[in-house]
């Protein structure tokens, strides 16, 4: 089988999914302890790297995106496939589990 090299820019969702850059976990709680790997929480917070061409409406019209490339944005805990590029991590996801844009 031939190997795929995968970036963020090869990456094209469809429909009204998302590809999300995953932000950073804490490190260290409010009172400066430092938290093992296990002990972290998957981060809810990303920034949209690539958005696909939006639902399509039962007339066949489609529904464009709310968000757009750059936001930072608040998703669903559980939601989505997760997706590690080299260093860094993504999750694809729906539109529907997008919870709200972080300003």
């Amino acid at each position: 089988m031939a190997a795929v090299n995968l970036s963020v820019s090869t990456v094209k969702p469809l429909g009204d999914r998302v590809f999300v850059k995953v932000s950073e976990s804490e490190e260290k709680t409010a009172g400066g302890i430092l938290l093992p790997d296990t002990a972290k929480e998957k981060p809810q917070v990303g920034e949209i790297a690539q958005v696909g061409p939006g639902k399509r409406n039962d007339d066949g019209t489609r529904q464009t995106p709310e968000v757009s490339v750059g936001d930072r944005v608040l998703y669903s805990k559980y939601a989505g496939t997760d997706i590690k590029l080299g260093a860094d991590e993504y999750v694809l996801l729906s539109e529907k589990d997008i919870l709200a844009i972080v300003g």
